[in-house]
């Protein structure tokens, strides 16, 4: 998934407490820079700091990060000789969701009455939803064809 120009993620979504693998083609594997590290932290104070040296690959820079909680995953790169691609100054920001952990049951341990009540809501939409595409299933080309009349009550 692409979620920046030349920056690209093995997964759809960014999710706290998981691995994600970067592929960076920006400004400094352009300029053929030999050695890029991406230096990257947490949140809006940047917690947790690291700097990962990335490998040079026909795809372009690779690492794989861990990531750890905080609202944002906070990044830029930096080459050899010092030079930076940092978004034009404003860093790249991307959010991170949070793990769902409310359908996960483990070994003995009860439901959350808040999850029970999600999980019978969807399942109500669920039941609306199958019961509206069988009645337009069977009665739209009975109403298209003509062959469909109404009962008319008689007072």
């Amino acid at each position: 998934m692409e979620l920046s120009k030349n920056i690209f993620f093995n997964t759809d979504k960014l999710v706290e407490n998981s691995k994600v693998k970067i592929s960076y083609l920006g400004k400094l594997y352009q300029d053929a820079s030999e050695e890029v590290s991406i230096h990257y932290g947490f949140g809006l104070n940047w917690d947790n700091v690291n700097d990962i040296k990335m490998e040079k690959t026909d795809l372009g820079f690779q690492a794989e990060i861990q990531l750890l909680e905080g609202d944002t995953f906070n990044f830029c790169f930096r080459n050899g000789n010092d030079e930076w691609d940092n978004n034009d100054g404003q860093n790249y920001v991307f959010p991170l969701e949070k793990v769902q952990n409310e359908l996960i049951v483990l070994d003995d341990e009860p439901v959350a009455l808040g999850s029970a009540k999600k999980l019978r809501k969807s399942y109500l939409w669920s039941k609306k939803i199958r019961l509206a595409v069988y009645k337009i299933i069977t009665y739209l080309p009975k109403l298209i064809s003509g062959n469909y009349k109404r009962k008319v009550k008689e007072n």
